[in-house]
């Protein structure tokens, strides 16, 4: 794979067209949320801009393209049910992709023709599952309750050494008790 991207790069080079790294963005989303992904068009002159994304590292797929000068968004089949929205303000590109889902992660190219050469942006789309909040308020939770359950141990830990060294002065107190009771039954007294 990495041999496909590598000789596409280059015969980009050879043909005149440029990624821009600098605008390489990586945008995270949950499940279900409306997602609005962005390029600059730098163009002066009237151009062809368009969005297609990369899925799985194997499908193209071109989404929408516009004329800038007629403002005309056309979509390719397959985007034509309103999940994705290309609009622009003359030097910004937009493509709103609603109610977005596993299916909508992947690289997006967002490009234009400008000058005899092609330009493009890249977003990488990464829809994440609502678990990864799940999984971090469980872990927290977790390690909180950890935190607490080792404290108790450690108190009752301390508190039991502290009965047990109590009872053994008890019984050292008792044992010295009982000998002075002893001695004391064994004494006799005469008198002379």
């Amino acid at each position: 794979m990495n041999f496909i991207f590598i000789t596409a790069l280059s015969l980009c080079g050879f043909w005149g067209i440029s990624i821009s790294a600098s605008d390489f963005q990586t945008t995270k989303v949950h499940p279900g949320e409306d997602v609005i992904l962005q390029c600059t068009n730098n163009s002066k002159w009237d151009s062809l801009t368009f969005w297609f994304r990369l899925v799985n590292s194997t499908t193209v797929s071109c989404i929408s393209r516009l004329l800038t000068s007629k403002r005309e968004v056309k979509y390719s089949d397959g985007f034509q049910n309103g999940k994705f929205e290309m609009t622009t303000n003359i030097s910004t590109v937009f493509l709103k992709i609603k109610q977005v889902d596993q299916s909508d992660s992947g690289l997006y190219f967002c490009g234009y023709h400008s000058n005899g050469h092609l330009l493009f942006s890249v977003t990488r789309l990464n829809v994440g599952e609502e678990s990864d909040v799940v999984a971090k308020l469980t872990s927290i939770t977790l390690g909180v309750l950890s935190i607490f359950l080792l404290m108790v141990i450690i108190g009752l830990v301390v508190q039991n050494r502290k009965l047990q060294q109590a009872f053994k002065e008890q019984q050292n107190l008792d044992q010295s008790e009982s000998r002075d009771n002893d001695d004391l039954n064994y004494a006799t007294v005469t008198f002379q």
